[in-house]
């Protein structure tokens, strides 16, 4: 071992971020390598409203060595095939977010250019009929594919709904059989070294002091370390203007449908989870346009079953960290920035923040160019993840004040060039290191209503009557593929039924 490598790696702060580092970490580097020591209280509680995610969670969890039935059925989770939302474009309407791919790509254009030149010779299908997904998500279906699926799974993907607490206690256990110390206490101060303001220890309440090579900040919204290292803030809420949200589960009275659900409200959204044991809930909104009881009293009118707890509120601002890896520290999850779970990207955004330092992992050197990289990249990923989210709010038919003051309001240029590429000829400008690909935005865009005025002039070399039967076909395809899958909740019955209730942690 070189005399400069990391011997010790602190983190702050448990829930979902702090577990998912210590896990991820020591998988990563054996206990003789490297201590990693994650100290947290059970005085604080944790967030938990990241129950949603999206399919690169996969990855995470196969770097893990996670089994994917015992991973769901220990969170009380379920599967998701993608975001239904519900009233976004005006009231009434709704357009289904799938995972995953439309149609196959053939010609010498992508799939939706054939769709739009089949809607100019009278085929009114709507796009969602070539989506395996969406067809499989309406119709209460699913399955994990094998390799005698057959070519049409290579457009399905899913991801899952869980219970946040859960996940993070199945990876504490995880993690400490692989070594992790775990440290119970409160973070009373952050010191930090005089002669360069890297951070030496962390003092707890109790006078212990905790001192490492590397600190990871998964304090939540505090962002401890952090803010002691005058990390600074850049403020969002120009274009994402809700900041505070409302929580509460609910009793299951339904078998859970395989995707989740986003309805506009008048002044934000109301999210549902389904889970095996419950229902998550909750209500983003904007509190300039609406009071907290407003908000109270509409959630819990519009809630599945009888609530399992008292609603719980949270206050934020969306934006992100000037610095996600400032000196010797580095943020994860909500101690990095905000961005609302509108696209369930929450618990995505701590899993890249983790693969990336991986991927520029440094010695006790520090060298900035790591540093400057990583950074690079989280604010790219940041900045697209932005703009997707943006669009959501932006292009809307509602007619309340909150969401009229959206639809006028200036949106990034980046975001604007994607739009107007779009609406002129039904092209997708695709960047670097964006999260969201081009079958997200061509979802989202046409259910807010963004619709081309023409479509790629070589989608035109397809002759009409080969159009119409190669689209027939794919449909056909897709049709007997849903027909051949389970029901969402056989599948959980036969592979990954949880017990009935969750059995508290013990400390």
């Amino acid at each position: 071992m070189s005399d400069a490598q990391l011997r010790s790696i602190l983190i702050a702060g448990g829930g979902t971020a702090g577990w998912m580092a210590a896990a991820a970490l020591s998988t990563a580097l054996k206990p003789h390598q490297c201590r990693i020591v994650l100290v947290e209280s059970e005085e604080i509680g944790t967030v938990g409203v990241g129950e949603a995610t999206i399919p690169p969670i996969q990855l995470f969890n196969k770097l893990l060595g996670v089994d994917e039935c015992e991973f769901v059925r220990e969170t009380q989770g379920t599967f998701k095939l993608g975001i239904e939302f519900v009233g976004w474009l005006r009231e009434g309407e709704r357009y289904f977010h799938p995972f995953g791919r439309y149609g196959d790509d053939f010609g010498l254009t992508p799939f939706h250019q054939q769709w739009l030149r089949a809607r100019t010779l009278g085929n009114a299908t709507p796009l969602d009929a070539w989506s395996l997904n969406h067809q499989a998500a309406y119709r209460g279906r699913f399955e994990i594919p094998t390799p005698q699926s057959g070519r049409v799974f290579s457009t399905f993907s899913w991801a899952y709904h869980f219970d946040a607490s859960l996940y993070a206690r199945y990876l504490r256990g995880l993690a400490e059989s692989r070594g992790v110390e775990r440290i119970e206490g409160k973070i009373a101060e952050v010191v930090l070294r005089p002669e360069n303001g890297f951070v030496e220890r962390l003092t707890l309440a109790d006078g212990r002091g905790l001192e490492a090579d590397l600190f990871l900040d998964c304090t939540g919204f505090r962002g401890l370390i952090t803010e002691a290292l005058d990390t600074g803030y850049e403020d969002w809420t120009r274009w994402l203007p809700c900041d505070r949200a409302l929580a509460v589960p609910c009793a299951r009275i339904a078998d859970p449908e395989p995707f989740t659900r986003s309805t506009a409200r008048p002044a934000g959204w109301q999210w549902r989870i389904p889970l095996q044991h419950r229902t998550g809930n909750g209500q983003v909104y904007c509190s300039g346009a609406i009071s907290d009881d407003a908000v109270h009293a509409s959630l819990m009118a519009n809630l599945d079953g009888a609530p399992e707890a008292e609603p719980r509120q949270l206050r934020f601002t969306t934006g992100r960290r000037r610095r996600a890896w400032n000196r010797n520290c580095i943020a994860l999850g909500l101690a990095s920035g905000f961005l609302e779970p509108l696209e369930s990207t929450s618990i995505h955004l701590i899993q890249t923040g983790i693969s990336r330092l991986l991927s520029w992992f440094p010695d006790r050197n520090f060298d900035p160019l790591l540093a400057t990289e990583y950074n690079r990249l989280v604010d790219a990923e940041m900045e697209s993840i932005r703009d997707f989210l943006v669009l959501h709010y932006q292009a809307n038919q509602r007619d309340e004040p909150f969401w009229r003051q959206c639809r006028a309001m200036a949106i990034p240029d980046t975001l604007a060039a994607k739009i107007e590429m779009f609406r002129a000829n039904g092209r997708l400008i695709e960047r670097q290191h964006e999260l969201f690909h081009p079958p997200s935005w061509l979802a989202v865009l046409l259910g807010q209503g963004v619709h081309p005025a023409t479509h790629d002039p070589l989608a035109d070399t397809i002759a009409p009557q080969e159009l119409a039967a190669i689209l027939g076909g794919m449909r056909q395809v897709i049709d007997q593929a849903v027909d051949r899958m389970p029901t969402h909740q056989q599948f959980i019955e036969h592979h990954c039924r949880a017990a009935a209730r969750p059995i508290p942690l013990a400390s």
